[in-house]
């Protein structure tokens, strides 16, 4: 995408004005969304766009500029700008550039520059509505989407780095609403993956509107939830979302490296129960945060971030190693040529456990089954957070007895990883987006179900 010589000579040029590390992001992004109210469409949009990234270092401190043109004069003046303050005699001379081809992990076989498949996304989306209404009055209104996108990128340092990668991107959900009277209640299910549009042959559109339809009448019929400190089973896949927006962050070095996380000086001790070990995994097949390489160049791989309830990886970028002494992880992400990478997860997950789901429920003689988990809040650096339950049921005597409406969970980080006694061994992952300081990126969450001992339940009963 970027003529090698124009890469070259303006890394050389950082290089001459005293930087210490140059590197070039150079990115193109096509994408396409489709939104669908009911079984009409109700928008098409999409797009190409193309822009370079110009990263220098002088010590600790990054300068970054962006630019949408690929002309030699152009990118010469952004460093010229950015080194303006800090410029110095040359101190590094550039490597030759050594061009790498990685391995792709992630075969795709129906990119968005092949075929948009317009027709067949609609189609597929009216089935998903179709089944969520189908013998359903109570159903009113469902919203589907369908997201698809293909980034390429290119990276150059000063180092001699060259490589370049593809990434295929898919999603769909479908949600549904429930009514009855004044009465009105949701529920959502989507799929996605690090795929083309071959992504609907892993699932039946039936069965996410039916599921998506379950949800909504769960919830419609669900009573007011109790409230104060008692136990919740958290159930599998998009559970995992308080792992890591709780603690999946306090393990970046973009954290660690300010001193903003609790954990940045507990490398080694026990950390959580001994019950969870966690993991953060950029190499796994076709899934929704995985990655051939990271946004500087480097090879993704699997980061065992806590064994036992032992710390044993931070989640780790270039600068976040200079700064912090770790060995780099593969973990340095960004939305786009927009921004400066920084330390971020791809998919990140408690790993299963061999503690039954009856167990769990019949453990419990006053609870919550947190079934499915939805957004919320959470204070950086202490990892406070507040979490809604997006379907969840009350357990008494050790059964569960009905659903409730209106659950939060309230705790820390830190205070639920040693509340965690139980871990089952159905693992699952869910898509999510994680917005951070190098902008929103694809970062997959996950976990089997597992009982926490204790925590602040939030309800209106």
């Amino acid at each position: 995408m970027l003529d090698v010589t124009t890469a070259r000579n303006a890394l050389d040029h950082a290089l001459s004005l005293g930087a210490d590390f140059a590197d070039l992001f150079v990115e193109r992004q096509q994408r396409q969304t489709l939104s669908t109210l009911l079984d009409q469409v109700d928008n098409v949009l999409s797009g190409l766009e193309f822009g370079i990234g110009v990263r220098l270092v002088y010590g600790d401190k990054v300068l970054y500029g962006y630019t949408n043109q690929a002309s030699p004069d152009v990118l010469r003046a952004i460093i010229d700008r950015l080194a303006a303050k800090d410029r110095r005699d040359p101190r590094n001379v550039a490597s030759a550039f050594d061009f790498r081809v990685g391995t792709d992990r992630h075969p795709v076989r129906v990119p968005l520059s092949l075929d948009a498949a317009l027709q067949q996304k609609i189609d597929f989306v009216r089935r998903a509505d179709a089944a969520a209404r189908n013998g359903n009055a109570q159903i009113v209104r469902t919203m589907g989407m369908v997201l698809q996108r293909e980034q390429q990128v290119e990276i150059f340092n000063s180092e001699g780095l060259h490589t370049t990668d593809t990434r295929h991107y898919c999603r769909m959900a479908l949600t549904a609403v429930a009514a009855d009277g004044g009465q009105q209640a949701t529920g959502r299910e989507d799929i996605g993956g690090l795929l083309g549009w071959e992504l609907h042959l892993s699932d039946e559109p039936e069965r996410i509107g039916e599921e998506a339809a379950r949800q909504a009448r769960v919830n419609l019929g669900a009573k007011p939830c109790p409230s104060g400190r008692m136990p919740v089973v958290i159930g599998n896949g998009f559970g995992g979302v308080i792992f890591h927006e709780a603690c999946g962050h306090l393990l970046e070095t973009t954290s660690v490296a300010r001193k903003a996380s609790v954990f940045h000086d507990q490398m080694g001790e026990m950390i959580a129960h001994a019950s969870v070990s966690a993991v953060d995994d950029g190499t796994i097949d076709n899934a929704w945060g995985s990655i051939n390489i990271d946004d500087e160049g480097m090879a993704t791989q699997h980061t065992q971030l806590i064994t036992e309830g032992r710390l044993t990886s931070f989640l780790v970028d270039r600068i976040g190693s200079q700064q912090t002494g770790f060995a780099r992880t593969g973990s340095g992400r960004r939305e786009s040529y927009r921004y400066a990478p920084a330390s971020r997860m791809r998919n990140t997950f408690i790993q299963a456990g061999k503690d039954s789901f009856e167990d769990m429920i019949a453990s419990m003689d006053r609870g919550i089954y947190a079934a499915r988990m939805g957004g919320g809040s959470v204070q950086p650096g202490t990892g406070e957070f507040n979490f809604a339950v997006t379907e969840g049921y009350y357990v008494e005597g050790g059964k569960v007895r009905y659903p409730v409406k209106a659950a939060t969970l309230i705790s820390t980080g830190p205070a639920v990883l040693r509340e965690i006694s139980m871990v089952g061994p159905d693992l699952a992952l869910a898509c999510g987006m994680c917005g951070s300081v190098s902008g929103s990126i694809p970062t997959t969450v996950g976990q089997p179900a597992l009982k926490v001992n204790d925590i602040l339940v939030g309800g209106n009963a």
